[in-house]
């Protein structure tokens, strides 16, 4: 009797630790599968007709001599700033917030435009904090302290809503996306791909490479990417490198994330002061932000760069050209900035829908994002513009997620599978059940053992 009742202990522990492993690695597949990226949708994208922040409507009705520019206050409902109790009202009524201010836009504009004529001070930078109703002009640590008093005098003239201050590190290019680019004058990050309904083209900084400049995927120059053939920079900055095969490939809506994710653009748009947003790069990786001004300029050693995306975002040296985007929206490339991602700093986007404007390209989205209309021609306009300002700026995500391909960053099953952030529960589950299955097996053979060991004592005896 005591027999059998080890064999039916010994037989339900067996089937709870194999139960154990089927249910350990049910969660394990479960968790990596749940890993893939789910396909966009289409209610990413966001039609012309809707397009545009309401701040930016009002501040087109109103008149840049009543508003002061617009932001997207902590609660997610625009601001919009006004001269006068009149457009006040009219805000109110639209459903934003209104902030009645000193200085219309266009003085401030006059600022902008009277520090624009002043001699050029390399390390210096300004715009317009549409939330303070000023001008913040920006000098990095290798400006003079002649230069910087000159500049201060300069200020002085416009009036005292000109902020000074003073930065650390130097602004600079970020020259040396996500994924790195590489050519003979350094490294940068791509960008977005675009198209003029022939060919395929990477969108990046135009400060990486002149035109005819050469890019390679890998450091030894065995993967040709392709070659530079329109470039800007200084006044703006931004490039085309068209692809040597003349198609981007597989994956062309996707930026890297590191990690081998990717996040799907879905469509293209201005930002809006306050909107959180998100930069990738081959240095740096994924960094999150706010943008804090608009229309800013840059005095970098090299040049003049205007009407860039001010930021709090930081970037490294091989974060140029790199995107900046939020919730699948393509906002812009990479230019430059102060600091690194260690102290943080200020860092400039060109906008992409400036660029793509000039250029005569589109991005390319996935087929059921662009309605099947990939292979019309460019319009010229923006792709797919987006509302950004129904959200509060801490609620924003980068976007839908999507796997990297043709790149060696690719995640497989067996990757996920092996990834122990995702399956976790699932493996310790299936480690539990094993030590089981071990241990039942131990003590089986240790009860065998010492019965063995009686039976033939009491045969010897």
């Amino acid at each position: 009797m005591r027999h059998a009742r080890r064999r039916v202990v010994r037989r339900v522990t067996r089937l709870a630790a194999v139960g154990g492993l089927l249910l350990g690695g049910a969660m394990v597949t479960q968790a990596a599968m749940a890993n893939e990226a789910p396909p966009a949708t289409t209610g990413a994208l966001r039609s012309a007709a809707g397009a545009g922040d309401p701040g930016d409507a009002l501040v087109a009705r109103l008149g840049t001599a009543r508003t002061a520019g617009s932001w997207i206050g902590a609660d997610g409902r625009p601001v919009v700033a006004v001269t006068d109790d009149a457009a006040a009202r009219a805000v109110r009524q639209a459903g934003a917030t209104a902030k009645v201010v000193p200085r219309s836009m266009d003085e401030l504009k006059s600022a902008t435009a009277t520090l624009r004529s002043a001699p050029r001070v390399a390390g210096t930078a300004w715009a317009v904090d549409y939330r303070t109703n000023r001008v913040v002009v920006r000098a990095d640590s290798t400006v003079s302290a002649g230069d910087w008093s000159r500049m201060t005098q300069v200020a002085a003239g416009i009036g005292g809503f000109v902020h000074m201050e003073r930065t650390k590190g130097a602004f600079t290019t970020r020259l040396n996306g996500a994924l790195p680019i590489l050519s003979t004058g350094g490294r940068c990050s791509a960008g977005f791909n675009v198209t003029n309904g022939q060919r395929d083209f990477i969108l990046t900084a135009g400060h990486c490479g002149p035109a005819g400049s050469t890019w390679f995927a890998d450091s030894q120059g065995d993967q040709q990417l392709g070659q530079t053939v329109d470039s800007a920079f200084p006044g703006t900055d931004f490039s085309l490198v068209q692809y040597a095969s003349g198609k981007a490939g597989a994956g062309a809506d996707v930026v890297s994330v590191g990690g081998g994710k990717g996040v799907r653009i879905t469509g293209a748009a201005d930002p809006a002061v306050g909107q959180r947003v998100f930069r990738s790069g081959s240095t740096s990786g994924l960094r999150d932000g706010q943008v804090t001004g608009l229309n800013a300029t840059v005095n970098y050693p090299e040049g003049t760069v205007t009407g860039l995306i001010e930021t709090d975002v930081c970037a490294e040296p091989g974060d140029s050209g790199g995107p900046l985007f939020s919730e699948g929206i393509a906002l812009g490339v990479t230019s430059g900035g102060n600091g690194d991602c260690k102290t943080g700093g200020t860092t400039f986007f060109q906008p992409v829908t400036k660029a793509m404007t000039t250029l005569g390209v589109r991005l390319i989205v996935s087929a059921q994002n662009a309605g099947g209309a990939q292979g019309t021609p460019p319009s010229g306009a923006p792709s797919a513009p987006a509302a950004q300002g129904g959200m509060a700026p801490n609620a924003a995500s980068p976007g839908s997620s999507a796997p990297v391909t043709g790149t060696s960053e690719g995640s497989t099953l067996l990757a996920r599978l092996t990834d122990t952030r995702n399956v976790g529960p699932g493996l310790l589950v299936v480690a539990g059940s094993l030590i089981a299955l071990v241990a039942t097996r131990y003590i089986r053979s240790e009860q065998d053992r010492k019965a063995y060991q009686r039976y033939y004592s009491a045969t010897w005896g």
